[in-house]
Order: C-alpha cells, then sequence, then structure tokens
C-alpha cells in the first residue's frame, strides 16, 4: 500500500504513545509503517521522522532484549543514509545503544546495527567526535576477533573505515588490538584466489595504512623499529602481491613521518628493499605501487644523515628509470626524491645537473600546464640542480637544454620560496656563466621581471636582496646593462636604503653605488 505522509504521522503519533507504555505489537506494526514509507520516499519520510522528534524515542526502543530491536537498527539506518539525518541521530544519543548492542548474539540484530552505525558515522566528523567517548572499539574489534563469515568481517570493516579517519578512535583501535586482526587477515588471504579474499586482503591492508596515519597510533607500531607490526609490514614490499606491495609501501611512507624513524629506517636497509621493489616494476610497472614506493624514498630522504647513505646505495639511478613515465603522479614524486636527495649533496647535483637527458625532460615537464604540481617540482629541482652544485658544468647543461626562461618565470611564481630560489640560481647563473646565458635572459625578460619584484611593495625581504645582487651580476652584459639604465633602476634602489631590514637597506647602498658608477 502507498504510504501518504498523513498515514506517517499518524504511525508517528501512535509510536510515541505506544512506545511510552511499552505495547510491542502496535509498536511493531508502527515500524512496520515507518520502513514502508522510508523505502517509498527515505528524505521526506526521514524529514517527517526528524520534525515529529521521534528520534529520541530509539533510545530506549533498542533493548537488548526486545523483538523491536533489528527494526528500530533498520529505521535508524535508513534514516542515517541522508546526510542531514546524522546529527539528528547522534543528538538523539543513539550511538552509546547501538554500540551496547554490537555485543548481541542475534545475528540480524548484529547486521542491522553495524549498517546504522556505518552510516552515522559515514562523512560525519560530530558522529565520529561522539564515538570516541564510547568503547566502539574494544567492541568492534571483540567482534571482528569472533567472526568467521566473510559477510560479517566485511560489515565490520564498513564501520571501521570511517571510524579509523579520527585520530583518537584510531590510537583506540590499535590498543584494542585490531592490528593483529588484520594482519591475520591478510595472512589468512594473501594467496587466495575467490573474489571475497582479494576484497578482504584489500580492505585489511588498506585500513592499516589508514592506521598509520595517526602520529601517536603510527609512533606506537613502530616501537621504535622492533615492533612486530612494522616488521611484518616490511614483509610486504617483497610479497609478489601488488595490493601488498602497495600497502608496504604506503606503511613504509607513513613510518617516515619524522627524522628518527627515517634514520632508523635507512640504517636499517629499507632504500634496498624499495629499490628492489620500484625495479620490478620499471616496465609495464603498477602505477600506484611506483607512486607509493616513490613516497616513501623521499621520506627517507628529508633527513640530511640520509642523503648520503641514499646516494651511495644508488638511489638516483633507480629513480632515474621512471624518467620516461607519462604519469604525472610518478612524475611528481620522481622529481620531489631526486630534489630531497640533492639538498646539501653537491657532488650528486652535479652529477645529475650534467646529465642531459634529465635536464632535457625538466625542461619539458616545466611546460606541462595541466599538471601545476609537476610543473613547479620541475622549476624547483631545475633550480637545486645550479644553487646545491655551484657548477659552471651543471649551468652549461641548463642552458643548452633551454631551463633559463623557465627560472626567470618561476622569479614570478606566487609562492616566495620558489621565487627565491629561481633568483638565487638566476644569480648563479650570472656569475657562473653570463656570456652564455645573456641571448636567454634577454629574451625572457629577466630586466622587467626585476623591476617588478624590485617596486612591488609585497615582496619579502629576501626576494628584494636577491633581486639587487641579480641586477649587480648582470652589469657585466651590455644589452641587460642598456636595459637596467633604461628602466631607471636607481630611483627605486635608493627608495630602498631605508628599507627596516638592515640586509636589504646595505645591500640597495651597494647597488645604488653600482649603478652610479657604471651609468
Amino acid at each position: 500500500m502507498f504510504l501518504f505522509p498523513d498515514n506517517l504521522s499518524d504511525a508517528l503519533e501512535k509510536l510515541k504513545i505506544a512506545s511510552t507504555d511499552s505495547a510491542t505489537d502496535s509498536v511493531e506494526s508502527c515500524l512496520d509503517c515507518l520502513l514502508k514509507a522510508l523505502a517509498n520516499n527515505s528524505t521526506e519520510a526521514s524529514m517527517k521522522i526528524h520534525e515529529m522528534g521521534v528520534l529520541p524515542l530509539f533510545p530506549t526502543l533498542l533493548h537488548p532484549q526486545s523483538s523491536c530491536t533489528p527494526k528500530v537498527a533498520n529505521i535508524i539506518a535508513e534514516v542515517a543514509k541522508n546526510e542531514f539525518m546524522r546529527s539528528p541521530c547522534v543528538e538523539a544519543g543513539l550511538i552509546p545503544p547501538l554500540v551496547q548492542l554490537l555485543s548481541s548474539t542475534d545475528q540480524e540484530v548484529l547486521l542491522q546495527t553495524g549498517r546504522a552505525l556505518g552510516n552515522i558515522c559515514y562523512d560525519s566528523q560530530s558522529s565520529k567526535e561522539q564515538f570516541a567517548s564510547t568503547n566502539i572499539a574494544e567492541e568492534l574489534v571483540h567482534l571482528f576477533q569472533k567472526q568467521m563469515e566473510h559477510e560479517k568481517k566485511e560489515m565490520i570493516f564498513e564501520v571501521l573505515a570511517p571510524l579509523a579517519e579520527n585520530d583518537v578512535i584510531k590510537l583506540q583501535l590499535v590498543e584494542a588490538g585490531l592490528v593483529e586482526c588484520l594482519l591475520d587477515v591478510v595472512a589468512q588471504t594473501v594467496d587466495g584466489e575467490r573474489e571475497e579474499d582479494i576484497a578482504q586482503l584489500k580492505t585489511a591492508s588498506d585500513l592499516m595504512v589508514l592506521l598509520l596515519l595517526g602520529d601517536e597510533s603510527m609512533q606506537k607500531l613502530f616501537e621504535g623499529g622492533k615492533g612486530s607490526v612494522f616488521q611484518r609490514v616490511l614483509s610486504w614490499i617483497p610479497s609478489h602481491n601488488h595490493q601488498l606491495q602497495l600497502a608496504g609501501a604506503l606503511a613504509i611512507a607513513n613510518f617516515a613521518r619524522n627524522d628518527g624513524n627515517c634514520i632508523h629506517m635507512v640504517d636499517t636497509g629499507i632504500v634496498q628493499k624499495l629499490l628492489e621493489l620500484l625495479d620490478r616494476h620499471v616496465e609495464e610497472g603498477n602505477v600506484t605501487v611506483q607512486h607509493a614506493a616513490l613516497s616513501a624514498l623521499r621520506n627517507l630522504a628529508i633527513p640530511v644523515v640520509n642523503k648520503s647513505k641514499m646516494l651511495s646505495a644508488g638511489v638516483a639511478d633507480v629513480v632515474l628509470k621512471f624518467l620516461q613515465s607519462e604519469m604525472p603522479p610518478v612524475q611528481f614524486k620522481l622529481l620531489g626524491t631526486l630534489r630531497m636527495l640533492i639538498d646539501t649533496q653537491a657532488e650528486a647535483a652535479d652529477h645529475l645537473g650534467t646529465n642531459g637527458k634529465l635536464v632535457e625532460r625538466l625542461v619539458e615537464w616545466c611546460e606541462a600546464k595541466d599538471h601545476a604540481g609537476v610543473m613547479g617540482e620541475s622549476n624547483r629541482l631545475l633550480s637545486a640542480l645550479i644553487r646545491h652544485s655551484k657548477s659552471k658544468e651543471v649551468v652549461r647543461t641548463v642552458i643548452q637544454g633551454g631551463g633559463v626562461k623557465h627560472l626567470v618565470t618561476m622569479a614570478t611564481s606566487e609562492h616566495m620560496i620558489m621565487q627565491n630560489e629561481a633568483l638565487v640560481a638566476l644569480g648563479l647563473i650570472a656569475a657562473l656563466d653570463l656570456v652564455a646565458a645573456e641571448k636567454d635572459l634577454v629574451g625572457a625578460g629577466l630586466v622587467s621581471v626585476l623591476h617588478k619584484l624590485l617596486s612591488d611593495e609585497r615582496s619579502a625581504p629576501e626576494i628584494k636582496y636577491n633581486s639587487m645582487i641579480l641586477i649587480c651580476a648582470v652589469m657585466g652584459s651590455e644589452p641587460l646593462h642598456k636595459e637596467v639604465q633604461s628602466l631607471a633602476f636607481i630611483n627605486i634602489v635608493s627608495k630602498l636604503r631605508a628599507h627596516e631590514n638592515k640586509t636589504v637597506s646595505h645591500q640597495a647602498s651597494l647597488t645604488e653605488q653600482r649603478l652610479t658608477a657604471q651609468s
């Protein structure tokens, strides 16, 4: 029969009365009525349920012994499919009684309770905070340990995944022993051929990586690198299973979020495992695995003490094998990894900066307009090769590869750090080989870019300072010198002598003297 809103209103009114005198039969028929209305038009029926203040009646009806319980939980699950109903469900106090039902032995109750909890916490911040103050983590882990059936495990996974996005709950789940459960699932399903094995392996390993996104839960599982969990996850990397390789590499990238962990991991030989994994994925490789392994290497390369160790392990050479990749996410991580590796490492910067093929590819990616991330990272690596090598050979390679114009454009970036990196690299180009770079610097309009940077009130002190250094450096070139004179730089520079920053005002005096002497 088709339920009209007034019919639903009657049912809701009846439910209000019946629920107080616990007349089970009339409550059951009202609940059936609600379920039909929800099946017919979920949004409208949910609004009505909310408006008529029925949600606060549900906690008393969610009694473990009551025959109505599965229906009530089913109604909550249906209602919570609507985003606007999730907060009202939390406010009506439905979470504690639902969590208590997780210890029920009735399969129908468990199924509907799982659905209700999963829907309430789906994408909802406020409900996750409410969950953090209940014992849901313990209940769910306990329930998971008892389950044998695939469907039941899947249902618990569906509640766990959104909950585990909350850092407080991550830690509670780790303390309740979820990790051991997940490792068991992985061990049981890694060689499975069935659809459900593959699905469970993916869910369990993804959830494991999610738990490592919280700082406290990650550090707890790392246990100074001695943790059995950390050791088990390491063994996933050489696995033959792509999903496990992926999860293993992502887990290492997550463990590598502080210097102490990174240093320990490099000292215990993780780099070799990651390089072997990457080597297996060069030809016809799995893009997500490549991306994850490169992310891990990039993070491991952040502490200064790791850089030379990783370079001697041959990281740069393996990473360069992916230069031909057409996948922006892989390109982005490859660039970031090389940039981290050469930071403060002159010899490596020299070695890579004179690699014509690499520089050519960087220049190509500096034009990747559709991929801002790749474009930014290519510019930054180009600049880093020059800044860390301070080598004339590298400067020549960049000039020959056509990189100068990109560095001039980079000096106009909206990110101050990138502007600064560009100006320092251009200063080195001008100091080391002005003659060879002259044509490109004129063509890219360097002098007018510097004029803009110096006249802009908003330019940071270091930008002003490095722009003036660069003005002085290009004075040795006739065409550039002429441009400097025609733009009346002396007026801006003399104003900067009164700049509040001492370094800037001092450099302004020196630059003014230079401009006056050479006018």
